[in-house]
């Protein structure tokens, strides 16, 4: 069984299965509904239903509140369709936006390895090649445990049939632990994607500065290799930030393509770093590092920022504080289902995902 359902006021139908949500249907039907994080903590899918009946599922009483739920607002990642339906959705489309159909794959691990004392590298062999946009992400499903995960993509798209994801354990995270302890080459996965509307601007030729904090590389590192392999001219700066040297993978990485590329720009930053590690490099947050770069003076840059919520609040402070203006500031924020339930929410100055 299925349902129709109108989104206004681009007047498109679409049809959601029986126990769909209604944000699942319209990606793999084309359709690209603003999203976030996909599983109901951020409200960045929020919809208004003006017809219809519906089961409002699983949406964090902080994405959704009450008011909004009799208001019937509902969060398209969590909604499903019990009759036809209509509903009201701020779609913004972007000239920059591919808009590749979400589809699911089988993935093949093929290399496990340590990036750093808590985040493992990942390379997937898809059963078919994926076209996906760089800064773009997957959902995962591993084997006995609930739900699904995601993860966003590190490699460039120019790698067919291979996915390359950087994962952090989450201490007591059941899907990060089984990453850590269990997860091999050999072993094989679902996945569905690619999801999200975080990708480079590139028809805005102002230089870029890319923001990382821990496994929030992988979607600036996608980016980067994208941009410089397309052969873009403009000045693309990397601020990488980590504790200590242990924690900053990929340095050589990122040390090579300065050598290769005279256009990149490489900056990392350790807030901790420990006495053997011999840092001369900048201390302290990665934020402070962009600050202390362009001394406070970030006007005419475009910014993509990737990792958790507390960096990414600093880093946008740090930006508009240096004379950066909102849109021109794009981010990925890491939220779990954690965040959510703890009420963490969006920097109330700042709208765009």
């Amino acid at each position: 069984m299925s349902y129709q359902v109108t989104i206004e006021p681009i007047g498109t139908t679409i049809e959601v299965e029986e126990d769909q949500t209604i944000l699942d249907a319209a990606l793999r039907q084309g359709v690209w509904l603003p999203f976030a994080c996909g599983h109901g903590t951020c409200g960045t899918c929020k919809v208004q239903v003006t017809d219809g009946y519906y089961d409002v599922g699983e949406a964090s009483p902080f994405a959704l509140m009450d008011l909004e739920r009799e208001e019937h607002k509902v969060l398209a990642c969590c909604c499903k369709p019990e009759s036809d339906m209509t509903i009201e959705a701020d779609v913004d489309a972007d000239p920059d936006f591919l808009g590749y159909l979400v589809q699911d794959y089988q993935a093949k691990v093929i290399e496990v390895r340590d990036l750093s004392p808590t985040i493992k590298g990942v390379r997937l062999q898809l059963d078919r090649a994926m076209d996906f946009q760089a800064g773009q992400y997957i959902n995962v499903q591993f084997p006995g445990i609930e739900g699904t995960r995601a993860f966003s993509i590190a490699n460039a798209p120019s790698e067919l049939g291979i996915i390359e994801l950087h994962i952090r354990h989450v201490v007591g995270g059941s899907a990060t632990t089984y990453v850590h302890e269990q997860l091999a080459a050999g072993d094989e996965l679902e996945i569905s994607g690619p999801y999200g509307q975080f990708f480079v601007r590139k028809s805005d030729e102002q230089d870029a500065i890319f923001i990382a904090g821990g496994s929030g590389l992988s979607s600036p590192q996608s980016m980067i290799l994208d941009l410089l392999e397309s052969g873009d001219t403009r000045t693309i700066y990397l601020f990488q930030g980590a504790r200590d040297v242990a924690e900053l993978y990929n340095r050589e990485l990122f040390e090579k393509l300065v050598k290769d590329y005279p256009n990149f720009r490489y900056i990392p930053a350790l807030n901790a770093p420990k006495e053997e590690d011999g840092w001369t490099g900048f201390t302290g947050y990665v934020h402070e590092a962009v600050a202390d770069y362009f001394e406070q003076r970030c006007g005419g840059h475009k910014a993509y920022l990737c990792g958790p919520p507390v960096m990414i609040d600093a880093a946008i402070s740090t930006l508009m504080q240096s004379r950066l203006f909102e849109r021109d500031i794009h981010t990925e924020r890491f939220l779990s289902a954690a965040d959510g339930a703890s009420g963490q929410s969006r920097s109330a100055l700042f709208k765009h995902i």
